[in-house]
Formats: structure tokens, sequence, C-alpha cells
């Protein structure tokens, strides 16, 4: 070995000596990032160590890589094994206060929202009567919206005080009968589908409106659809909801897209054995179907061969009187204590 190379293995030991014992005697995370730049860092003494090697002889050079990669080995090993020790020791500080006998903090098992159950609880009814699920998007057209169910252009619903219209012309939907047509547009007869959603209208909010809502629609469309079928079909729905003993009357009511049209109540011992408007239901009008015709451009919904019904209410009304909420706005404002009656 020359005495080039001598000295710089000289060198290469003392600083192993150095940096270990100042790893040793770091006593923190900073400290320890320190030594490692000092050391292992571009300008640290490690690399200017290595800048020797270009005066080597090329039979020396090898040993002396070997003997500058062992360094940095060992110094790299040494920095990591003492910021395990130094985190670990920090570690056990923060927790010497911890007792660790005390109890436990018991999770808050969380619930459906009442809405979310009550849709569930509708969907299932419908679907044991052959109902299937459609939806639509919550910006629609005023064709869909309107114009396609029969609605006047002069009607007090298509009015900017009572429909939220954006700068294209479009509107958030005020109900979601819009599905219904676009489900007739999709698909040829028979149709039973229901369409639960929200809805949103200029309403005041207060104990019983909400400017956003949730609705069920539903239709039904096939040759010799009656009067009758919708009853069953309302009827049926209602007391599996409110149980056997609910009673049920349809009034004459008016509706663009029903011809004839109705306003269901309900009456029940839960309600206080008083009358309560529930929804609003009728037999399609045909000038519906025909305009759905002459979108489709063919006559698959013919008035003449098919015939259908139609219904919708709201669900956050529905909500309030089967759990006895006072006022609507406790569905949307999330106070836990309020939610936390509905934990199964």
């Amino acid at each position: 070995m020359d005495i080039q190379l001598a000295t710089l293995s000289s060198r290469i030991e003392n600083l192993r000596i150095e940096a270990l014992s100042a790893i040793a005697d770091a006593s923190d995370s900073g400290g320890l990032r320190d030594i490692r730049v000092r050391y292992l860092g571009k300008a640290g003494s490690v690399s200017l160590l290595s800048e020797g090697m270009r005066n080597l002889s090329k039979e020396d050079r090898p040993l002396m890589g070997k003997l500058l990669n062992e360094l940095r080995t060992d110094v790299a090993t040494a920095l990591d094994t003492k910021e395990s020790a130094l985190t670990a020791k920090a570690d056990a500080a923060a927790l010497s206060s911890v007792d660790v006998s005390l109890p436990g903090t018991s999770p808050k098992s969380g619930s459906l929202h009442p809405l979310t159950l009550l849709v569930d609880r509708s969907v299932q009814i419908f679907r044991r009567l052959g109902f299937s699920i459609a939806e639509g998007p919550d910006i629609e057209t005023e064709w869909h919206c309107f114009d396609a169910l029969n609605t006047p252009a002069d009607h007090p619903a298509r009015n900017e005080q009572d429909t939220f219209y954006l700068p294209d012309g479009r509107l958030l939907r005020t109900h979601t009968s819009s599905i219904q047509i676009r489900s007739m547009l999709a698909n040829q007869p028979p149709i039973r589908i229901i369409a639960p959603g929200a809805a949103y209208r200029r309403d005041e909010v207060d104990a019983t409106h909400l400017a956003q809502f949730t609705q069920m629609e539903g239709l039904y469309v096939a040759p010799g659809v009656s009067l009758a079928d919708l009853k069953g079909t309302v009827e049926f729905f209602f007391q599996e909801l409110f149980g056997t003993g609910t009673e049920i009357r349809f009034r004459p009511h008016f509706f663009p897209f029903t011809e004839p049209s109705y306003e269901i109540d309900i009456r029940t011992d839960a309600l206080g054995g008083r009358w309560m408007e529930l929804a609003g239901c009728g037999m399609v009008d045909p000038a519906v179907f025909e305009e759905v015709n002459k979108a489709r451009g063919d006559s698959a919904y013919d008035p003449e061969k098919v015939s259908g019904f139609a219904f919708g209410f709201g669900l956050d009304r529905l909500a309030m009187n089967l759990t006895g909420i006072p006022d609507v706005r406790m569905l949307t404002e999330n106070d836990l204590r309020f939610l936390s009656r509905f934990t199964a």
C-alpha cells in the first residue's frame, strides 16, 4: 500500500470513529439531522474525502472505493438506529402519563337518515307490486318538466317566483314527473316505474316547506289500466306504510297531466283521527301520451290502445307524519341529538 492510500485509509477510520461518536452523543432528532448532513450530505465529510480518489492509481481506487462505501453504510446504519431509539424514547415519554387501566371511549353507533329509511321502505313496498326504480337529471328542460306534461305556458308553476330557472333557460325540476316522461321516451309500454328523488321549488322555508324536498312519483302504463288499478295500488301502499287500519279517500282535484285527478287523504289513529292530505294522483291525460308520441316519432303510447295512472307525494311530510316530527327543517339540520332517535 503506498503512502497516499495509507493516509486516506487512516482518515477514513478517524472519520468513522468521529461520526459514530457524534451519533451516539446526539440527544434529539434535530441534532441527528445535522449530523447526517455533516457527514453524508453533498458537501459532507465523506463526500469530500471521496474526492481524494482522483489522485490514486487505478490499482488502489477499488480498495479506496470499498472503504468509502463501508464508511457510508456504517454511518447511515448508526444514524437510522439512533433515530429509531430517539423516536421510541419520545413515544414512551408521551405515553407515560396515559393510564391504560382507564376505560376506553365507546364509538357512537350511526344510523340511516329517517328520509333514507322511508325511501327504502317505500321502494320495498312498490317493488312487491312490480314497480322498478327510474332516475333522471335534477337539471331539466322546460319541455320535460312542463310542456310534455300538458302544463300551459301561463300556469303559475312556470313562474319564476315558483321555479328555479338557470341562465341558459333550463331549470331545477319542480317534481320528479319529468322522469316519467324520460321513461316513456326510452321504453315501450307496458311501463311501471317509481321515481324517488329531489325536487326544487321557490317555497319560503318554514315548518312545513323546504326549497328542496324529496318526492316519490309513480307511473303505470299498459293496455286496460283503470282507475281501479290506481286506487288499489295507492291503498295497498299507504296501508302497508301506516297499518291495515288506515282509511283512505280520494277527492276530485285538478292536475294538468292527469284526467281525472284526485287528492289522496288518509286517516289513522296515529294522526289523531283527522284526515290529512298526503298525495296527488290521476289517470294520465291523453295529451301527455300524444306529446310523448310526437317526441318519439311513433304511436307507441296511442291513447286509444294504452292507458295509465300517475301519482306523487312528498316524502319529507310523510316522514313527519310517521315519526311525529313537528318541523320539517329538523330533517336537514343534521343535529345528532335529533338523528340519534332513529339509531337502530
